[in-house]
């Protein structure tokens, strides 16, 4: 069956919470974000988001609560449980596997040989739907945790066999999703904060 790549690519799109959230909501309800975060506010938030936050992501929330600054804050906001200011994580894709790069590199290659002419505008739009769609999926099972300006963004791996590792979005130049390193292994949360949450993945 021939896939409408628009529709999914819109599909998909629907997954992320553009925006910050509504300021009379805020003046209404109180300014929602938590420094301290109890087990029940977790359990509620892992049940809504329909995935289990990993160990050391939980104790830090839990034992030190959500940070002044570094990375976003685990707030319910009027959409429910998420991250603050955060528009980049697809909620919908947040329970599925987070794809290591080798999984999709072949595809992702045999993709930009085909690209069509842009003359042929349906054909290079259903293209370009295509590849968004796959682009979408890079980073399903993250969470957007930190942004780093100019296009670059730090994740939390929250699904899959890299669960708990933090990983570099440096496709805006790079075109790369790589793991942070130390020592020249990937790092977890608890070593990334312990390291000042500013690793490289070079």
């Amino acid at each position: 069956m021939k896939i409408d790549w628009r529709a999914e690519y819109l599909r998909l799109l629907d997954g992320r919470r553009t925006g910050l959230p509504d300021l009379e909501a805020v003046r209404r309800e109180g300014f929602p974000l938590e420094r301290r975060l109890t087990e029940a506010n977790l359990r509620e938030a892992e049940a809504e988001l329909g995935i289990t936050f990993p160990v050391e992501y939980r104790e830090h929330l839990l034992r030190r609560g959500n940070p002044e600054r570094g990375f976003k804050q685990l707030w319910r906001g009027p959409r429910g449980w998420g991250w603050y200011g955060d528009t980049g994580t697809n909620y919908d894709l947040l329970n599925e596997p987070f794809p290591h790069p080798d999984s999709y590199r072949a595809y992702d290659e045999e993709l930009d040989e085909r690209e069509p002419p842009r003359e042929e505008a349906e054909a290079w739009e259903e293209w370009d739907c295509e590849g968004g769609v796959l682009q979408e999926r890079k980073t399903a099972g993250a969470v957007y945790l930190q942004e780093g300006g100019c296009g670059f963004s730090t994740l939390l791996v929250v699904t899959g066999p890299h669960r708990g590792e933090m990983w570099f979005d440096g496709r805006a130049t790079c075109d790369q999703i790589l793991p942070l390193r130390w020592a020249g292994r990937p790092v977890s949360f608890g070593e990334w904060v312990e390291r000042g949450m500013s690793l490289s993945p070079w």
